[in-house]
């Protein structure tokens, strides 16, 4: 072989390694910026949406009507091919709806019973299994994590607590502060796959904390992926058989499972990015490496559900829901900057004809969709919202449920009047 043609096939090895290390990056980089995405194989978003609701519980037919019409609005307004809502209310499902469609190219119209990416609000379900395990006494909060996990494989890591870890202030790498560059490069080409979470932390388990632990906050996933890893060493149990016998089967949850290819075929939505009122399925992607944190899909029905078992002393004991619902306080006494519990985020808002109103919740953001939990205690109410796509603001998404409050809200305070009068 002559020199020549040596140099050649070292040009076009080079060449076909670079493509082949740099697609996954274009993908990422393409998905988040509209102008970097290709021209080809985009489709027209229509107006003249379906739509669907079940009603199961005829003391809310007018709210669930109002509520269907809001969805259809909110999907226009936001060009989403979806967008789907269900409401629990005081631990019974009462109402879900879904306009617009499950998969464009196969006209597939959205139901209350499609399945969307949930990304971070994923953090809601491990912290669901967690409180299982406090209430338990399986776990306790404020102990190192070296109690359940010993071989831990970062030093660092060793003092630090399932309630830092879950609250986002042990001091752990956000994805931009990763500098584990293997790692950081997996956590941007999400062709990896994971079976087990111990295996995930191998992403980030070079990396130093960015800052000494409990003294300030930083938003996490890979907090939440060692969370996982901690929670099956306590647990004796695989993640998903954990999370399985602890909550997904007693609240009946078919639908909260890891976000596979392979897995709820017929009800999946198919996740889409916009250009303009054009979409196109998003890019093929792997999130096993973080399961707990963001990898998990589900219905918006299952996720209201699981909302409101968290008002169910008999699943939570009400000491720990009062302690999971709490601020974290940083090492200076003060509330963390996100108001951020464990797992959850604690917020008041002023709802119109209301009057203001406390309530837990979590968003998530994932590879063409989005999802929005919460939960109203002082109504019993538990909401969860979902959509195939991804908007510039989070919150030109999720804040319909001020919407879907304020039809809901009236029809709980008639119904309560009338069972104080009989």
């Amino acid at each position: 072989m002559t020199r020549k043609n040596i140099y050649r096939g070292l040009m076009i090895a080079s060449a076909s390694l670079f493509v082949w290390l740099g697609w996954p990056i274009y993908g990422f980089v393409s998905n988040q910026f509209e102008t970097a995405r290709l021209p080809f194989g985009w489709v027209e978003l229509q107006d003249n949406a379906p739509a669907e609701q079940e009603l199961y519980d005829d003391a809310f037919l007018a709210a669930g009507n109002a509520s269907l019409q809001l969805l259809s609005t909110r999907r226009s307004k936001i060009h989403a091919p979806s967008l789907s809502a269900a409401i629990a209310i005081d631990g019974k499902l009462v109402w879900a709806g879904a306009v617009g469609w499950q998969d464009i190219k196969a006209d597939i119209s959205a139901t209350p019973s499609t399945i969307y990416r949930i990304g971070s609000t994923s953090k809601a379900v491990i912290a669901t299994g967690l409180a299982r395990l406090v209430t338990s006494g399986k776990v306790d909060l404020d102990v190192p994590i070296s109690t359940y996990s010993p071989d831990l494989p970062n030093t660092l890591w060793a003092k630090l607590t399932a309630r830092q870890l879950a609250s986002h202030t042990a001091g752990l790498p956000g994805y931009e502060e990763n500098t584990d560059w293997i790692g950081f490069y997996k956590s941007l080409a999400l062709t990896s796959h994971f079976n087990n979470p111990k295996d995930a932390l191998s992403v980030f388990d070079s990396g130093e904390l960015v800052y000494p632990p409990g003294s300030d906050f930083l938003y996490s996933s890979y907090g939440t992926i060692l969370l996982s890893a901690v929670m099956q060493e306590a647990s004796g149990l695989p993640y998903l058989t954990l999370m399985d016998e602890a909550v997904f089967s007693p609240l009946a949850l078919d639908t909260i499972e890891p976000d596979t290819a392979r897995n709820n075929l017929e009800h999946r939505a198919v996740s889409y990015q916009i250009k303009g009122r054009q979409v196109k399925p998003w890019r093929s992607v792997d999130l096993s490496h973080k399961l707990a944190a963001g990898g998990f899909v589900a219905s918006p029905s299952d996720l209201a559900r699981l909302g409101a078992a968290w008002l169910d002393e008999n699943f939570i004991a009400p000491e720990v829901r009062r302690d999971f619902w709490e601020p974290v306080r940083l090492a200076n006494g003060n509330v963390n900057i996100q108001d951020y519990a464990i797992g959850w985020r604690r917020k008041s808002w002023t709802i119109k004809d209301v009057g203001s109103v406390t309530h837990l919740n979590h968003g998530g953001i994932s590879k063409g969709s989005q999802c929005w939990l919460m939960i109203v205690p002082e109504y019993g109410i538990s909401i969860a919202i979902s959509t195939n796509r991804r908007t510039d603001a989070f919150f030109d998404f999720a804040d319909i449920y001020v919407d879907l409050l304020e039809a809901f809200i009236p029809a709980i305070q008639k119904q309560r009047l009338e069972n104080t009068k009989n």
